[in-house]
């Protein structure tokens, strides 16, 4: 009898429970990789490390994810998905224990690798599983609640994290993890279904080139800034590995017999598409989250609470057109909701192009309700039209490809925009400086001698609000450029297609261990 192809392909009992505990996981995860930012500082004084050591804290995790992504189809199908997800969020709650626990910042390191490696599966696990739980007709509903976890999770991670450090200390950055992943393991193992194992080949080959690859580049977007990038051996050298090892990935995975990825998910037009965009996304719009905490801190000194309320408004954009896309995807052409988003992103990039120093909170609020507004629009058709025509057997594999792409795209996009928002800031700083002498100022100049260290701290003080300027001018520029490539990445919606409904029985055998 041919199968209904709006039937689930995991029937589960209570799936509003399990899909809690699945989001529970993924929102714990997405979470680490910003709530030990605000930390660092207190991190770096407990630990004994020097402020360019103490970066290896978040370095490590994101280095340790990067690599672990790629092999989470192999391992879900190799020892059983239900068995993964619950070893990943248990090795994942452990090793925040122990993060809380750290003397060292070996140990703390160490602990991170672990963190890391672990948290890699959890969010292309909980996207494919979630998938799986819930009928084709309710998938989007499904990808929107994924996505509010993925989307909202950087923008409260700040907010978390300060407050446990203001109010605890920041070992409660990691302790939070323990309680709320040891309910979460609980109702795994009540609720999660199994699914058959597959014998899969492990393309070794492919995994350490790709390892390779990511850890370097990893190492290079994340030690640029701090080497002075291309002015430095280390970024030369890790810069050349990675891409030989690109490269020679690049050609295994098309000529291999059993590559890491299977070659199916090449041939999916929608997934590789998908894939370009979540990069793209992570490029220009995480890079926008990333620039916006620190500006509202050090030029308009905000703290770091309110700093994490006002970035707030963009989690409520997200959650609003999430919510929306959920209920009226059936009715409107997915690709026309992630063109739209599209331009309400570079609307709202636009908008912080009028940004200036006298301003008040309420345009922040504004841009980033507008911004989360296009997120959410997005987001969700994007990863609906991504498994819209790829085969349920390579659903994890999609995940991890997406959400590889998507982290890749982030790294690259904020180490771009830190880079290009420091040479401005020196190039601004040089124009300003030249008009800020006591000659240009409405002083009579033999005053200068006068004035004596009076005048010297005038000067100081100008230099300051020189310097402040000068960033502010280079955050712009930074909006600016963001506005014009959201623009220019529209054409690329072209490459999506409209999905055709899987024909019932077109399903792959599932070899059973």
């Amino acid at each position: 009898m041919a199968e209904n192809p709006d039937q689930p392909l995991l029937k589960v009992r209570q799936k509003g429970l399990l899909t809690i505990a699945i989001m529970a996981a993924t929102l714990l995860q997405v979470l680490d990789t910003t709530i030990a930012n605000v930390a660092l500082p207190h991190m770096q004084a407990s630990l004994g490390a020097t402020q360019d050591s103490i970066s290896w804290v978040l370095t490590s995790y994101i280095v340790a994810s990067a690599i672990a992504i790629p092999i989470t189809g192999w391992l879900a199908d190799r020892i059983g998905s239900r068995r993964l997800f619950i070893v990943s969020v248990c090795t994942f709650v452990v090793a925040s224990m122990l993060c809380g626990i750290a003397t060292s910042l070996i140990e703390m390191v160490l602990f991170r690798l672990i963190q890391g490696i672990s948290g890699a599966f959890i969010a292309p696990l909980a996207q494919s599983l979630l998938l799986d739980i819930n009928r084709k007709s309710d998938h989007a509903k499904a990808m929107s609640i994924y996505g509010m976890g993925i989307m909202i999770g950087p923008i409260a991670g700040p907010i978390l994290g300060g407050w446990l450090t203001e109010n605890f200390n920041w070992r409660w950055v990691f302790y939070v993890n323990v309680p709320v992943g040891i309910l979460c393991i609980a109702l795994l193992l009540w609720l999660l279904p199994s699914k058959a194992t597959v014998k899969r080949h492990f393309d070794a080959t492919g995994f350490a080139l790709l390892g390779l690859g990511l850890a370097a580049l990893q190492l290079v977007l994340d030690r640029g800034e701090h080497v002075d990038w291309f002015n430095a051996n280390e970024i030369w050298i890790e810069t050349g590995i990675a891409a030989a090892a690109f490269w020679m990935f690049g050609v295994h995975a098309f000529t291999a017999k059993s590559p890491l990825f299977p070659k199916d998910l090449w041939r999916d037009r929608n997934m590789v598409s998908g894939a370009i965009f979540m990069f793209v996304l992570g490029v220009l719009t995480m890079s926008a989250m990333a620039l916006l905490p620190p500006m509202l801190q050090s030029l308009f000194g905000y703290p770091v609470l309110e700093t994490g309320t006002l970035l707030a408004s963009r989690g409520m954009g997200v959650l609003i057109t999430m919510f929306l896309v959920g209920r009226i995807s059936h009715f409107v052409d997915l690709r026309l909701m992630v063109f739209v988003g599209f331009v309400i992103c570079a609307g709202s990039l636009w908008m912080m192009t009028g940004w200036s120093l006298e301003m008040d909170w309420v345009p922040v609020v504004e841009s980033g309700f507008v911004q989360g507004l296009g997120l959410g629009l997005i987001f969700v058709p994007l990863n609906i039209l991504s498994f819209a025509t790829l085969h349920p057997a390579y659903r994890t594999d999609g995940a991890s490809l997406l959400n590889l792409s998507r982290n890749i795209g982030s790294s690259i996009g904020i180490a771009l925009m830190a880079a290009l928002l420091t040479r401005n800031t020196q190039i601004s700083h040089a124009d300003l400086a030249q008009h800020a002498t006591f000659e240009s100022l409405p002083l009579d100049p033999a005053m200068s001698g006068i004035l004596g260290a009076t005048g010297d701290s005038a000067m100081a003080m100008l230099n300051g609000e020189v310097t402040r300027q000068a960033a502010m001018i280079a955050y712009l520029d930074d909006f600016k450029l963001m506005t014009i490539a959201t623009l220019l990445v529209l054409p690329l919606i072209l490459l999506l297609k409209r999905p055709t409904p899987r024909k019932p029985g077109d399903e792959l055998p599932v070899m059973a261990e």
